[in-house]
């Protein structure tokens, strides 16, 4: 028997990064703010520690996973893996040349992740689309808040999250 109803443990459960960190940050705060000596110390450190942890989560919640969806996403080894019955692959983030979030034909959200002449597509309802906040972090200059707004949101036009830099010759 829970106690808890499913939306609010689906939500704690979101933002159970958030509420661990607070936790440290608030333990490390009292260490800093009334220890001792090495305590002391160690508290500043993990109030640093904690401060991180908490931006990292409170980004990552805000990121809108989907769920219920066509297929499963897998993010393994730098490899994003989109598991469907029609129309799944693989893309590795080494070779990406541009991550999109924008409609189907049929004004759906879908991420694009483009490398080289190929287009991995991945509606964002499918089931374990929260990895790819992991994936997306890995990327050199992602604009991580454009993805948590398009992800939020249903789009009405393709947003750019990522394009790989031009080649600088030398």
């Amino acid at each position: 028997m829970t106690f808890i109803r499913p939306e609010l443990r689906h939500e704690l459960h979101r933002w159970r990064e958030v509420i661990a960190a607070s936790a440290v940050l608030a333990l490390a705060l009292w260490w800093a703010l009334t220890g001792l000596g090495l305590i002391r110390w160690i508290g500043w450190a993990l109030v640093v520690g904690g401060a991180a942890l908490l931006w990292t989560g409170i980004q990552r919640a805000r990121f809108h996973g989907g769920h219920g969806g066509l297929g499963v996403v897998e993010v393994d080894e730098r490899q994003i893996a989109y598991l469907a019955p029609v129309g799944g692959g693989i893309a590795s983030l080494d070779l990406l040349t541009e991550v999109s979030l924008g409609p189907d034909r049929a004004g759906l959200p879908v991420w694009r992740f483009r490398s080289g002449g190929e287009t991995l597509i991945i509606p964002a309802s499918a089931e374990g689309t929260a990895k790819l906040f992991d994936a997306l972090t890995a990327l050199p200059g992602v604009d991580i808040e454009a993805a948590i707004r398009a992800s939020r949101s249903r789009p009405t036009h393709s947003v750019v999250i990522w394009a790989k830099p031009p080649a600088r010759l030398h």
